[in-house]
């Protein structure tokens, strides 16, 4: 009889590892979807492992120094590894974000990452209608403004309409509050900002890469989350558990893969390891 239950065992294991590998692979690299307002990404371990499994392939080669460790020594690696990067204009912004985050259903387009919508390219502006340069880790944490460097990071610089943007303002991310007008179901208070779910776990990793990427020894202040809101001036954000919980809830979808590939690939030369890797969030924090 036990030797009946350990094949039985051996032959699940083998099954779930071979659906594993095929749902990898059923995952198109460079292929995006839109992120609109009523797309909820599905909340499952199997979507985390997916994500994983798509980017292992840097594992061996841009990641190599980082693979098998954790804590201060994992985020120590990975700040060296991103480091290297090409730096943009905030005037070159403009054009980049009308490549990685371009609507994959309209080439005209771009997805606006609190709202959902889909908008116009040629829209790019300040006034009403049009969409500007959102500034996740808001440019105010820190005092690093538009200057070349955190300022100009478009791995935290997405497209967002004026109005909402203005809206989050420089507020911390936490969940609770009103519904935003036009924010695809964000919500706000008097000291903090909640996204859609869709991008709950793309503004997570966003804010992460951040806290790696920028760690004050280049001229920049060192970044860092934190469990607190009304971190005002401060080098901070938060809420730390809040964005946490975020990553595990909304896995890297491909509309964020892709977009980590553009910016790699055409631009920075550097990843977001929080997209190749979400379980490195909780190895390090």
């Amino acid at each position: 009889m036990l030797a009946i239950r350990m094949r039985t065992r051996r032959r699940k294991a083998v099954a779930f590892a071979t659906a594993a590998a095929l749902t990898a692979l059923a995952v198109p690299a460079l292929t995006a979807t839109p992120a609109t307002a009523t797309t909820e990404p599905p909340v499952t371990a199997a979507a985390t492992a997916t994500a994983t499994a798509a980017n292992s392939a840097y594992d061996s080669t841009y990641y190599k120094n980082a693979i098998g460790k954790t804590g201060t020594s994992l985020k120590s690696s990975l700040h060296t590894i991103i480091s290297s990067q090409t730096k943009l204009s905030y005037s070159a912004v403009w054009d980049a974000l009308k490549a990685t985050d371009q609507d994959p259903n309209n080439s005209n387009n771009v997805i606006l990452l609190y709202s959902g919508v889909s908008r116009a390219k040629s829209l790019n502006g300040g006034n009403t209608g049009n969409w500007n340069r959102e500034h996740v880790w808001a440019k105010s944490h820190g005092d690093f403004g538009t200057s070349t460097g955190p300022g100009t990071d478009i791995h935290h610089l997405r497209p967002t309409d004026v109005q909402v943007n203005s809206v989050r303002g420089n507020k911390d991310f936490d969940n609770g509050g009103s519904a935003v007008a036009n924010g695809g179901g964000s919500l706000t208070d008097s000291d903090s900002f909640e996204p859609r779910n869709a991008v709950k776990g793309d503004v997570a990793r966003m804010i992460l890469y951040m806290a790696v990427r920028y760690e004050g020894g280049d001229g920049w202040a060192d970044l860092e989350p934190n469990n607190n809101v009304n971190n005002g001036s401060a080098p901070y954000m938060g809420r730390l558990a809040v964005l946490k919980a975020w990553n595990e809830q909304d896995p890297p979808d491909a509309f964020e893969q892709r977009r980590n590939q553009v910016i790699y690939d055409s631009y920075q030369r550097n990843r977001n390891p929080f997209i190749d890797h979400p379980e490195w969030v909780e190895a390090i924090w």
